[in-house]
């Protein structure tokens, strides 16, 4: 057999498992089984049809050639104006750079800044790539562990244990991917407090679940003077104006961060495409009305779900406050069985479900808590019925 010479950088990688999931689904859904997709966090809406207007007018303006690598300037003034009206941040549109997609803006930044051997203190659970970007980069993953019973968050006091000379950088979200857990002003602003004592310790701050957001305002930990130089703030168009097919994502940084990512995403990419650009330009600009009624959707599918499984004996909920997952602890789940199918951890979980109920859901070993499963709820409200129905039905022949 001829080798094949593949880098240990990608032979260390992993899958995503959401990705993964759904490839499965898709699988059985082609050998004619109705399978229940709820594995991807992808909103089931349509881009809002200003936004889809502006970008035929874009082609038939003649929008088709190479934009700056960090976007149209329009893009970025738009952006910056949006900065400060929604969240009162003062970014300069030099201090922006739109990228292909909030997953290319976080490795932008993190390729940008840390180098083999420098730490990086994540919460978890965490979003499956924030992992896999770090060890790109060479990095070591410090994680903190959230539970359950803490709402899935961490304290002040629980990163600041873990800062050591080594550290360089702190990711997180919120709303969180994938607990749905929104850190308050309050709680962002102990943060803040205690960074003031560790000035060598910057913050990724992922915030593109903003607009599906239960409890109020958003509140970025970018708002605190004392640390804002050291904050970097991601964000995106996929989740809050249903745009997940358009590839725009993009940060709010310190200008000598923005320029390291230009100089960064110009070797890999280049700009995102230009017709993507003007359809978020629209985004940015546009009436908030149709995100506004997305996340009233989202809270009521939230409130269906939530109903409904609390009827499945076995599972343990938070209550999410933000973004359209919910992340339950099964782990009274472990050591049961049907006869055939025998569920040991998580991963067997979610194929027993996927196999004998025919719900596609992720398993928590991606976002690092193997006791739990992460379900979207970005879907029907007659398909969340029915795939809550399924599972309560298959788990209930195990024993």
């Amino acid at each position: 057999m001829t080798q094949r010479p593949l880098s240990k950088r990608v032979q260390h990688l992993s899958e995503s498992q959401t990705i993964g999931m759904a490839k499965k689904s898709r699988e059985l859904t082609a050998q004619g089984i109705d399978v229940i997709n709820l594995s991807l966090g992808e909103p089931d809406f349509v881009t809002p049809e200003y936004i889809r207007e502006a970008a035929k007018k874009a082609i038939d303006d003649g929008y088709t050639f190479y934009t700056p690598i960090s976007g149209y300037p329009e893009l970025r003034k738009a952006i910056s104006e949006k900065f400060k009206r929604e969240n009162n941040l003062d970014y300069q549109p030099d201090q922006i750079v739109v990228s292909t997609g909030a997953k290319q803006s976080i490795a932008n930044v993190v390729l940008s800044m840390i180098d083999p051997g420098d730490e990086v203190i994540i919460p978890m659970p965490y979003w499956v790539s924030y992992i896999e970007i770090v060890k790109l980069a060479e990095g070591t993953v410090v994680p903190i562990k959230a539970t359950i019973d803490a709402d899935f968050k961490v304290t002040a006091d629980q990163l600041e244990k873990a800062i050591t000379p080594k550290t360089k950088l702190i990711i997180f979200s919120s709303p969180c991917n994938p607990t749905g857990s929104v850190y308050s002003r309050e709680e962002l602003k102990e943060m803040a407090r205690m960074l003031e004592r560790h000035p060598h310790v910057y913050v990724l701050s992922d915030e593109i679940y903003e607009h599906i957001n239960f409890i109020g305002g958003h509140a970025s930990i970018a708002e605190f003077e004392s640390i804002k130089d050291r904050v970097i703030v991601v964000n995106g168009v996929s989740k809050g104006y249903a745009m997940t097919g358009w590839r725009i994502g993009y940060i709010g940084a310190p200008k000598w961060i923005a320029d390291a990512c230009d100089k960064m995403q110009g070797q890999f990419t280049s700009a995102p495409s230009c017709i993507s650009q003007k359809a978020a330009e629209a985004a940015m600009k546009g009436d908030n009305t149709p995100t506004k009624e997305m996340r009233d959707a989202f809270l009521r599918r939230r409130d269906l779900v939530m109903g409904l499984m609390k009827d499945i004996p076995g599972i343990r909920l938070n209550q999410p406050q933000g973004a359209f997952y919910v992340f339950a602890d099964i782990s009274q789940y472990f050591g049961k069985s049907d006869g055939t199918h025998h569920i040991t951890n998580a991963n067997d979980f979610c194929m027993y479900l996927l196999n004998v109920g025919h719900v596609s859901v992720v398993t928590g070993d991606a976002f690092g808590d193997p006791n739990c499963f992460r379900m979207s709820y970005a879907a029907s409200d007659d398909k969340l019925t029915e795939a809550v129905k399924r599972m309560k039905d298959a788990l209930n022949k195990l024993h």
